[in-house]
């Protein structure tokens, strides 16, 4: 579709674009007022409107089933809250920090776990004042090796505000790390430039980019050469996807997800259990189909193609991998049992001589089924 507009900010645009019924209109203006709505033109192009259960869509056109908080459903469910010595730091684990410099994202996803307060309801950027005092937390804490810049989304900042932070994180010696979470590259790739690049190099630091995407589809020619503009320049990229029920929740799609990240030279990082964020009942895979795609991803795709699948324990309590369990150890001294990607179990001890050869029945990969 063409002529979208360059940013779609409430249901009267949605309309317009065709990506919302009229009949939803007024219902989708009252949940505006609670969360925000945020879709760029590159994102709104890549949705099929004639596709109802759309994956791109379902991930950024409102939903009525967002009005319904379901138990169990928190407001700050990774605990960003009880971690936050000071505003716009979260301080959860010894080496790392967040700095959350702003509030606003390029789109708002319709299952974000900070959807309480990113967007138009809440200050836009940190004061000067409180960026102040949270790099000064940063270099008053020597044990902080990595500042992951978060919010909102920090590759929404001009590239003069970029500056002035790569600037003062430059100063402290202590942090040799700098990640860059962000949806920039797929929701406005033509803001990734050389200049955002080498203002990210200025800090003189190792600089990664965690990309956020969930569907192949995102990962369009311009959103890979924007990507291509900080690999090239020597800044390694890792991807971040959630598992999403009617997104990716099947092994097909989470195939060629992976496997579109690491053609475009996006190592695969972590597949995120959902979070209880208000209103997101509607995304929710059981763990245990979120562990058997990776079973099965494990088994028939590249290694290089493998996320983590993790579960950020709400309350704060922190990331735990939650991926299929393949080792079952004995008592001590008894050989343990292992199950292979066919889902067959064998025996594995130590001692070579009781190692067991495949079975006579094993299909090698180039036979028939």
């Amino acid at each position: 579709m063409t002529g979208t507009p360059a940013l779609l900010r409430n249901a009267s645009d949605l309309v317009n674009a065709g990506l919302l019924p009229a009949s939803h209109k007024e219902a989708v203006e009252r949940l505006a007022t609670t969360y925000a709505i945020g879709i760029t033109g590159a994102v709104a192009e890549l949705i099929d409107r004639g596709d109802p259960d759309d994956p791109i869509a379902r991930q950024f056109v409102p939903d009525l089933a967002e009005l319904a908080q379901q138990p169990g459903e928190m407001a700050d469910p990774t605990g960003d809250l009880r971690f936050s010595p000071i505003e716009g730091i979260v301080h959860r684990y010894p080496d790392r920090v967040l700095l959350k410099l702003l509030h606003i994202c390029p789109v708002y996803c319709r299952f974000c776990f900070r959807r309480t307060v990113v967007g138009p309801n809440s200050p836009t950027h940190l004061s000067p004042d409180a960026l102040s005092a949270a790099i000064g937390y940063i270099e008053g804490h020597p044990g902080i090796w990595e500042v992951i810049l978060t919010g909102g989304d920090p590759l929404t900042l001009s590239a003069r505000r970029l500056a002035e932070i790569m600037a003062r994180l430059k100063a402290i010696d202590h942090v040799k790390i700098l990640r860059i979470h962000t949806r920039v590259p797929v929701a406005d790739p033509s803001k990734i430039t050389a200049e955002i690049v080498n203002v990210l190099l200025s800090s003189g630091k190792t600089i990664y980019v965690a990309l956020h995407a969930n569907h192949p589809r995102e990962l369009t020619a311009a959103a890979r050469a924007a990507c291509a503009t900080f690999i090239d320049a020597g800044i390694p990229m890792l991807s971040q996807s959630v598992l999403l029920a009617g997104v990716n929740d099947n092994i097909k799609t989470m195939t060629e997800l992976m496997r579109a990240f690491v053609e475009a030279r996006i190592k695969p990082y972590y597949l995120h259990h959902l979070d209880p964020a208000p209103g997101t009942a509607h995304f929710r895979v059981p763990i245990a189909k979120g562990r058997d795609l990776m079973r099965r991803l494990r088994g028939n795709v590249s290694g290089l193609c493998q996320p983590h699948y993790m579960l950020d324990i709400p309350g704060g309590h922190g990331k735990s991998p939650i991926g299929p369990n393949y080792l079952v150890e004995r008592a001590s001294g008894q050989p343990s049992q292992i199950t292979d990607y066919k889902g067959r179990t064998h025996i594995y001890s130590q001692e070579a001589r009781e190692q067991r050869e495949m079975r006579d029945d094993t299909k090698l990969p180039w036979e028939p089924v």
